[in-house]
């Protein structure tokens, strides 16, 4: 598997480049896989494909603190990310998995090797909600947890890309300040509010991308990576306000 720890310079070319790894990876023969790590420099906000950009974000607030928000291929609810957060993308093969064509499957399959990775740093979190990981005060489970991880994928014919958050030593006050409250909830949530739902790991973003890499087994670089697909999406997509507000 392919290893890539490239944060591009703008928030466009970072969602631009995790959607070229997918289209980039269903070109490839022999079923191409890639884990890709990076770390946004400033905040900004990400809808899921099918949010409602207004129903989600507070767009005045964020228009205040000059943090824009941008609209993922992938679904799933919004996203505040930026320093302190260590954003993951994993590009996987349907004929190498054909187990995770399932979308269930997908979810645990993935999941559960993000487990593997973390649980020696964090023993007491675990898998909640579609596709959330979260932190227990104990390992008896009898919380609902926090969430430090929220994820999304999307499917094409050979390949599908999972990505997603790990809050390692985020401001969490944007959470609340830039988001609304999600119109759908998971059960676990139990109608908390954003600040008494989501924690920091406090765990260094260093350590978070080795336990990854190694964990997926990610020893091959991958240093030919789509760059003018990244630039051709990051221009005629993410940059675009009719893209961005679609809905």
């Amino acid at each position: 598997m392919y290893r890539l720890g490239v944060s591009l310079d703008s928030p466009a070319k970072n969602l631009a480049l995790d959607e070229a790894l997918l289209d980039w990876a269903e070109l490839q023969p022999g079923g191409v896989e890639i884990v890709r790590l990076w770390e946004p420099d400033v905040p900004f906000v990400v809808v899921g494909r099918s949010s409602r950009l207004e129903q989600e974000v507070d767009l005045a607030a964020c228009q205040q603190r000059g943090i824009p928000a941008l609209r993922r291929s992938s679904g799933g609810a919004a996203i505040v990310t930026g320093p302190g957060c260590l954003m993951y993308a994993v590009v996987l093969s349907y004929h190498r998995r054909p187990e995770l064509r399932p979308i269930n499957q997908a979810h645990s399959g993935v999941l559960d090797r993000m487990l593997k990775a973390l649980r020696p740093l964090v023993p007491n979190i675990d898998f909640s909600g579609t596709s959330d990981l979260v932190l227990q005060p104990s390992l008896t489970g009898s919380h609902p947890g926090w969430k430090f991880s929220g994820n999304s994928m999307r499917a094409k014919r050979n390949h599908f890309l999972y990505h997603g958050t790990l809050l390692s030593n985020f401001d969490l006050s944007l959470i609340t300040t830039c988001l609304r409250t999600p119109p759908r909830q998971p059960e676990y949530r139990q109608q908390r509010s954003h600040d008494q739902f989501v924690v920091n790991l406090s765990v260094p973003i260093e350590t978070l991308r080795e336990a990854i890499f190694e964990a997926w087994e990610a020893d091959d670089f991958l240093t030919d990576w789509p760059r003018e697909q990244t630039l051709k999406l990051a221009t005629t997509r993410y940059l675009q306000e009719s893209w961005t507000r679609i809905l």
